[in-house]
């Protein structure tokens, strides 16, 4: 079960049958389940809930009233075995919940590393998720949605199922999505929601060098502004600025979109 510098509260329910890493903390109240693999120096402060299909990396922190691994909320759902995988180093805040896949969705929730989940996000089944995102409180993703890595996901936001967010893409809060939301953009809004343009700030805070994001800025301009059709418009984009990756990301990921993303 585990070595010697495993520490569980005597107030904890941890199943004989779980796989702890060295130095896991596990505080009071919590229960981790038959089959549940926790890794190294992960800590689960108090009242979590671990699933018995859950495998969690390595230095995670994970705070009071979380659930990972736990059924999904997919009347479809029938008791099959499906699992949730979780990385390394994510924060993990109070009362957020992270659900284990489908059969129909691939059987597996993955969730990457250096995340932040804030107080109430919910990750639903077969989503898979990069890192170092910041999911702010109340965040949501509907089943099968796709993030990259980079994104910030507004409070009491919501993106709908089978929606893919692109890579450093920006969600103000209370956005809905029902579309798929773009790379690098600003995309903002409840009903009406649009992109607003490159988020040229935090961009810029992250280290992307300045020609990178004049070329994703020209870019959003060709593709909203010029009037162009949408193949018109992404055909001169890779034409004029094709050869900046994050620019060639862009595109791809527009091409690539099959329920279309939120435009300008």
């Amino acid at each position: 079960m585990a070595d010697a510098s495993v520490k569980i509260s005597r107030l904890a329910e941890v199943s004989p049958e779980a796989e702890l890493g060295e130095g896991v903390v596990i505080g009071p109240f919590c229960v981790v389940e038959d089959g549940a693999r926790i890794g190294a120096r992960t800590r689960l402060r108090s009242h979590v809930v671990v699933g018995g299909f859950a495998e969690i990396g390595e230095d995670n922190i994970v705070f009071p009233h979380t659930t990972i691994g736990l059924e999904p909320q997919d009347l479809k759902f029938v008791g099959e075995e499906s699992r949730l995988v979780l990385g390394h180093r994510n924060i993990i805040r109070e009362g957020v919940t992270l659900h284990r896949g489908t059969e129909g969705g691939g059987g597996i929730t993955t969730i990457a590393d250096d995340n932040l989940f804030m107080t109430g996000a919910h990750v639903a089944h077969d989503c898979h998720v990069g890192s170092k995102n910041i999911f702010a409180n109340n965040a949501t993703l509907a089943g099968h949605v796709e993030v990259g890595s980079g994104c910030t996901i507004g409070a009491f936001s919501a993106v709908h199922q089978f929606c893919r967010v692109g890579d450093h893409a920006f969600m103000g809060g209370f956005t809905v999505a029902t579309l798929d939301v773009l790379p690098f953009m600003k995309t903002v809004g409840a009903r009406e929601t649009k992109s607003y343009g490159v988020n040229a700030i935090g961009l810029r805070r992250k280290g992307f060098p300045a020609e990178v994001v004049d070329g994703l800025t020209k870019a959003h301009r060709i593709l909203y502004q010029s009037g162009l059709l949408k193949d018109e418009a992404l055909q001169r984009v890779e034409d004029e600025l094709g050869q900046i990756a994050e620019v060639a990301y862009l595109i791809r990921f527009i091409r690539e979109s099959p329920r279309g993303a939120h435009r300008g």
